[in-house]
């Protein structure tokens, strides 16, 4: 009678969206995978590292079924008990907002064996790869990154704290209640601080909007900015030129005119 493979969950950071941002170790995790579990954030590029893997989506995305958290969490645990190693694979890393000790607490409780291998998170990469860093000499000695609602939905107290703050500000997840968010910062009297929103950073179709917290939300409209997107409030915005492609140069260029 065949051994049953032991039991456990590998959580792998995917990284903020290029393929090639994949650390070495969460591709060789991949290939050793039974199972891939995978989230809407997750390339499905990186799907390759793992050819002979039964691979299961359980993100978000028009036209498929979402899971719950409590539904992944039970399949993590059937499939590694039916299949032995199953690797979950999440956007960005799986510790920045992306529940991955959560999982593999459940997964502990109900006796896997857990891994966790960092991801790049796109609290820092994303506006990274349009010239945007989260600290700079002369502009920014530190920065928050915050999630925009809590698990209720309401807006986080997070995001209070920050508008009261000079620190730069990257926000997740919270392209639903930019206005909000930015008429927050506004009655803090930070209506003129640079603010900007990434659209699929690191990605080839990576779109960028630069402008003030007072104009902002106008423009991410206007502009027709769509999830997955982060936000970005602080002086570093001022920066966004700098590693910028030509194209994304020019669009900047343009909006700063429109708000000076």
């Amino acid at each position: 009678m065949p051994t049953l493979p032991t039991p456990r969950l590998t959580v792998v950071g995917a990284g903020p969206g290029d393929p090639e941002l994949l650390t070495l170790k969460g591709a060789r995790v991949l290939a050793e995978a039974d199972v891939v579990l995978y989230d809407a954030l997750a390339n499905d590029e990186l799907l390759a590292y793992a050819p002979t893997a039964l691979q299961i989506f359980v993100g978000k995305r028009r036209g498929k079924r979402a899971y719950s958290q409590d539904e992944i969490n039970a399949l993590i645990v059937a499939q590694a008990r039916q299949h032995g190693h199953v690797v979950r694979l999440k956007g960005g890393d799986p510790f920045v907002f992306g529940r991955g000790r959560e999982e593999m607490l459940y997964a502990e409780a109900h006796g896997l064996a857990t891994a966790y291998v960092p991801g790049i998170s796109s609290a820092v990469a994303a506006a990274g790869s349009l010239g945007i860093p989260v600290t700079h000499r002369g502009l920014s000695e530190g920065f928050r990154v915050l999630t925009a609602t809590t698990s209720s939905g309401e807006l986080s107290g997070e995001v209070l704290e920050a508008a009261r703050a000079n620190a730069t500000t990257v926000i997740l997840m919270g392209l639903s209640r930019l206005e909000e968010i930015m008429q927050l910062f506004a009655r803090y009297g930070a209506a003129q601080r640079p603010a900007a929103v990434v659209q699929n950073g690191t990605l080839p179709n990576a779109r960028l909007v630069v402008g003030t917290v007072a104009t902002l939300a106008t423009q991410a409209a206007a502009a027709g900015i769509g999830a997955p997107a982060i936000i970005v409030v602080g002086d570093v915005v001022t920066l966004a030129t700098a590693q910028a492609t030509p194209q994304q140069a020019a669009t900047i260029l343009y909006q700063y005119a429109q708000v000076a």
